[in-house]
């Protein structure tokens, strides 16, 4: 460009025309020609002033963002603290529930038409004026938390995050007025939204593949942590009805050993014990989780310390028929909370490129199937009687535990104090249950006893019926009519005759 402008120089001295050098140089003074097009900048320099002012709008942008962010939550304050919650009447809800349920429902694809940004649009400059329906939530430091994160992670995006977050909160508030909906529907558009955001990623911003993932796991954290009240164990399903039936279940499986379902795992291994322990502790944890992406994360740690509790007992590789049976184990000494309802919700709501592929999605798998397979646990699963595992099922026997004496050296002392305490309270309920049988009886045989006397005591009062006399006089001396008592001679006195 410089040596186009010598020539041009050059042209012009030749024409006796004057050409000022200082109109011809950069208008930053870094010395080197501008660029009429370029508003009179050199190529360097207009880089960096379109850099800059590139910055400046992004910042102004995310400034933006954070202010109407924060007046949604002092408007969120503000409502709890004046307002109140206001519910609808039953007629009211009603009414509301049947009309929303007759008209046609859209998925979230209809959110990036042309019409939906332009409504969008709208709702961010009327958001400053009117709470938004997405403030009604509950507010925790989870959730505030969770929300700072995520701003802070779209804003590596520069552009692309913009519209990421600018879909969230669309998408936020449109379900916000879609409650009334069944949860089949409420999963459909999660989805839709979370293949929407994937393609418009990769279509339109042109972004990694791997970026993207990520991307689409913030995007699920966020959006999951806000919804996770109204979409998880609803009123609506039965899920709440399954996990009671599931636990009731487990509960009356909890004589099952692991002999009985071939699980290739010794507890009596310090390691291969902590290792178990860890598994139900992973799986119990799952309940505690909002995201589908975490709770998936906790199954996997559990099945992680499954093959490790394996691999540590058989000195091999575990492998998937392995797996499965130490699996249903774990799930059966564990008996995690709501089981069926953190399944249904990780199946409902989870991103599904995340559940279909991968390791998460193996072990989810695999969990599902355990679950099955102790709705449906028999007798003939266990290879026993239908008298035994009717026995065993309904209390009235247990499995013969293992002796204290056949322990190995290495278990603690604690394992055997406790066998032997429960084998002294099984001998002590045997006892028990004698006494009580032999008392009542007794109760039985004396209640008996009674009966029979009384009702010998009556006939016997009934065939000889009893008569009572009255008193007699009193009887006379034999010689109190005899006048003549003072002739009597005087009575015979003993004499003693010495010889």
């Amino acid at each position: 460009f410089s040596s186009t402008r010598r020539k041009m120089n050059l042209k012009s001295e030749r024409r006796g025309i004057h050409v000022d050098q200082s109109e011809l140089l950069c208008k930053k003074g870094c010395g080197y020609y501008g660029n009429p097009a370029w508003q009179g900048f050199c190529s360097k320099c207009w880089r960096e002033e379109y850099h800059k002012a590139r910055q400046k709008q992004i910042q102004e942008d995310w400034e933006l963002a954070e202010r109407l962010q924060r007046e949604e939550e002092e408007a969120y304050a503000s409502s709890q603290s004046t307002q109140g919650a206001q519910s609808l009447t039953f007629s009211k809800f009603e009414e509301k529930k049947t009309n929303e349920k007759t008209r046609k429902v859209t998925t979230v694809k209809k959110f990036f038409t042309a019409s939906s940004r332009a409504g969008a649009k709208k709702a961010e400059i009327q958001e400053a004026k009117a709470p938004s329906p997405s403030i009604h939530r509950q507010a925790s430091i989870e959730t505030d938390r969770v929300s700072k994160e995520f701003i802070e992670f779209i804003r590596t995006y520069q552009k692309p995050g913009q519209d990421i977050y600018k879909q969230c909160k669309l998408f936020l508030d449109t379900m916000s007025h879609k409650r009334d909906l069944s949860i089949e529907e409420q999963s459909e558009c999660a989805q839709d939204f979370y293949q929407n955001v994937a393609d418009r990623l990769q279509t339109r911003w042109k972004v990694p593949p791997e970026k993207v993932e990520k991307a689409m796991d913030e995007v699920e954290k966020y959006i999951m942590t806000r919804q996770y009240k109204y979409v998880f164990c609803p009123e609506t399903t039965d899920d709440e009805k399954k996990d009671l039936a599931v636990q009731k279940r487990i509960r009356a499986l909890h004589w099952v050993t692991p002999q009985m379902l071939c699980v290739p795992v010794s507890e009596e291994i310090p390691e291969v014990s902590d290792m178990v322990v860890k598994a139900i502790t992973d799986i119990i944890e799952m309940d505690s989780k909002r995201v589908p992406r975490d709770k998936l994360a906790c199954i996997t740690k559990c099945s992680k310390h499954i093959f490790n509790a394996i691999k540590i007992t058989k000195n091999e590789p575990a492998s998937a028929d392995d797996f499965l049976p130490t699996l249903i184990y774990i799930v059966l000494k564990g008996n995690p909370p709501r089981l069926q309802s953190n399944i249904q919700y990780i199946t409902r709501f989870c991103n599904p490129s995340r559940l279909m592929t991968g390791e998460d999605g193996y072990y989810f798998t695999n969990l599902c199937c355990a679950v099955a397979f102790i709705e449906k646990l028999d007798a003939q699963s266990l290879n026993l009687s239908q008298e035994d595992f009717d026995r065993f099922m309904t209390g009235q026997t247990s499995p013969k535990k293992q002796e204290s004496d056949s322990f190995s050296p290495d278990v603690c002392l604690g394992v055997k104090q406790m066998c032997k305490s429960l084998d002294l309270l099984s001998q002590l309920n045997e006892r028990q249950e004698r006494i009580v049988s032999e008392a009542k009886k007794l109760e039985k045989d004396l209640i008996d006893w009674t009966d029979g006397i009384t009702k010998e005591v009556e006939d016997i009062v009934e065939k000889y019926p009893l008569e009572i006399k009255p008193k007699s006089q009193a009887l006379a001396a034999i010689d109190s009519e005899n006048v003549e008592n003072d002739k009597l001679p005087p009575p015979l006195q003993p004499q003693v005759y010495a010889g």
